[in-house]
């Protein structure tokens, strides 16, 4: 098995185990610079795992990469997607259409893209969820930020195949366990190959930051809770060689899950002692926390980072309040949060 000691981002066709290779793909953000596909020959074609962002920079890169290894993309045979945030969905489904390669993924994705492609929705389902932090000047921000009208779902069509529980997938040669994982999204699964130790982890656990939870079209009220769950599904399989979907390759799936457990922990402490002295609302808490591996400000991020703070610091508050370390109640449309005498 190969470790890269390149810079993860670097164009090409890296060989991760006999018969698997990682291709990055560009994403046009700062933040994420690249979105891992992993590549795995088997007895009737090539079943990639993510597909990468549909925009021309990644389509070139992609078949260019895959030329290095002596295939195009009519080889491909299908994708798994690991969920459907588009830098990992999109690509897949456009070139799924193109070759014949059906493309599966996680029910519990399904709501919401049924969300995305109801005719009916003209409003961004993630402003009620920024009033609902009390982040109304953000709300304010993210309206100018987002397209005023809804935009085309050309490369948003539904999947082939929606994956309905943990199961095994049969490539011929190798054996893949389908793990649903959700809280990343509600639908997120990881794909273990146990026999070669790799886990295909997409954006569960990722290797030098923490997943976003719940950020997704159709809100859940527990997101942590069921990303904290899913952790514990991934350290009770044996510890594989962790394939992420952003960074590079590392050698143990355990250590990050404890690590991001032990991150998670962490803030719900540190967001429980904010409400103790005084913060009330989820951007209220957001701003008394530290950001980013480099401890920035809630006011020195970028709208994006600045929206998935509101949003991760309410699914911290939320879970606090379902184990009765703090109180919420509703104030104004937001949800206010107090400690409990």
């Amino acid at each position: 098995m190969t470790i890269s000691t390149n810079d993860w981002t670097e164009p090409g066709a890296w060989p991760v185990a006999p018969g698997v290779h990682r291709i990055p793909l560009p994403l046009p953000m700062d933040g994420l610079r690249a979105v891992n596909v992993y590549v795995v020959e088997t007895d009737d074609g090539l079943v990639l795992i993510d597909g990468g962002w549909a925009i021309p920079e990644s389509r070139s890169q992609f078949e260019s990469s895959m030329k290095s290894l002596g295939h195009s993309l009519t080889d491909i045979r299908r994708f798994l997607v690991t969920h459907l945030h588009r830098d990992h969905y999109t690509q897949a489904y456009v070139v799924g259409k193109e070759v014949g390669a059906p493309v599966s993924l996680g029910i519990g994705d399904k709501p919401s893209m049924d969300l995305m492609h109801d005719a009916n929705l003209h409003r961004d389902p993630n402003l009620d969820r920024l009033e609902l932090a009390g982040a109304l000047e953000l709300a304010d921000g993210w309206r100018s930020f987002t397209p005023a009208k809804k935009p085309p779902m050309d490369n948003y069509g539904m999947p082939d195949e929606w994956l309905d529980r943990d199961l095994v997938i049969d490539l011929g040669s190798r054996r893949l366990d389908a793990v649903a994982t959700p809280g990343h999204t509600q639908g997120h699964y990881v794909f273990a190959d146990t026999a070669g130790g790799l886990l295909f982890a997409g954006d569960h656990v990722l290797p030098t930051i923490t997943p976003s939870i719940g950020f997704e079209p159709k809100w859940v009220e527990q997101p942590l809770r069921d990303f904290y769950t899913s952790l514990a599904k991934v350290r009770a399989m044996p510890d594989l060689m962790l394939l992420p979907a952003h960074g590079a390759v590392t050698a143990s799936s355990h250590a990050r899950v404890d690590e991001l457990v032990a991150h998670h922990d962490t803030r719900l402490e540190q967001s429980r002692l904010a409400v103790e002295s005084g913060a009330r609302t989820a951007w209220d808490v957001a701003g008394e926390l530290p950001w980013t591996r480099h401890n920035r400000k809630r006011e020195d991020l970028g709208p994006f980072d600045a929206v998935l703070a509101a949003f991760e610091t309410l699914a911290h508050l939320e879970l606090l309040a379902l184990q009765g370390k703090i109180a919420r109640k509703l104030v104004d449309g937001a949800a206010s949060f107090t400690t409990t005498d």
